[in-house]
């Protein structure tokens, strides 16, 4: 059977997570019954990443084995049009040897985290970004950031129900930027652990607001103990952008 790649956007407000679950709705049960709709059989639709409940995604990619030889084409209107109402669209599809895997074959993986920082709540983007009224220190967020790039042990910033069997990751950006009001942190690295985005964001906030330093920062990740750290941000504010691989 073909083998395609999709690139996927979503809104993750309606979803419990990429992740099929037996709690509620999900991206992958989605685009799995989108495949039934179009093709008549049950497959698994793999993911680069499994973004957490509320979290949105630009650039998702995944990959699924289709038992027609469509047109990438073909494959994206069909599974579009399986997919509504749901808040999910397949970008493009591309089709792919046997040995592409979504995940495993990744090199690196891009998140963008956007925070409104303004007095008024947002009205057309609720759901989409933190709200955060106070004034923060966007370029003081971003120095302290830096603190965090390289090879680490990542505990202070991994969550209590995270899997993976190391802590130790490669954080290759972590940037923080003003755009008018909003502040987006952009964070890249091969892979990252649950919830370390948010937990470095929400850690960044702190920095933002006045109450830490730079210092306080390397301090946290020093302690490799997650209460060291600062706390998780909401899942809103987070986007997967970007998958790359080899090429």
């Amino acid at each position: 059977m073909p083998r395609f790649k999709l690139t996927i956007e979503y809104d993750g407000s309606p979803f419990v997570g990429w992740q099929r679950q037996d709690n509620g709705p999900s991206v992958q049960a989605a685009l799995e019954d989108a495949v039934r709709g179009y093709c008549q059989v049950n497959t698994v639709v793999h993911g680069a990443g499994r973004t957490d409940a509320g979290v949105h995604a630009l650039g998702q990619v995944a990959h699924v084995d289709l038992p027609r030889d469509d047109s990438p084409h073909v494959v994206v209107n069909a599974l579009n049009a399986h997919l509504r109402p749901h808040p999910i669209a397949v970008l493009t599809a591309e089709k792919v040897g046997e040995e592409f895997h979504a995940r495993f074959s990744a090199v690196e993986r891009a998140y963008e985290y956007r925070i409104i920082n303004r007095p008024a709540r947002p009205a057309l983007d609720a759901g989409r970004v933190w709200w955060v009224g106070p004034v923060l220190d966007a370029q003081a967020m971003h120095a302290a950031a830096q603190t965090l790039i390289g090879h680490h042990d990542f505990t202070s910033f991994r969550a209590a129900e995270c899997q993976a069997d190391s802590a130790m990751k490669t954080l290759d950006q972590l940037d923080v930027a003003r755009q008018a009001d909003v502040i987006v942190v952009t964070a890249r690295a091969r892979s990252f652990l649950h919830h370390q985005v948010r937990n470095m964001v929400g850690t960044l906030k702190l920095v933002g607001e006045g109450k830490w330093t730079a210092r306080d920062v390397a301090d946290a990740l020093a302690a490799k103990n997650r209460a060291a750290a600062g706390p998780t941000a909401p899942p809103e504010g987070l986007y997967l952008t970007r998958v790359r691989y080899p090429t």
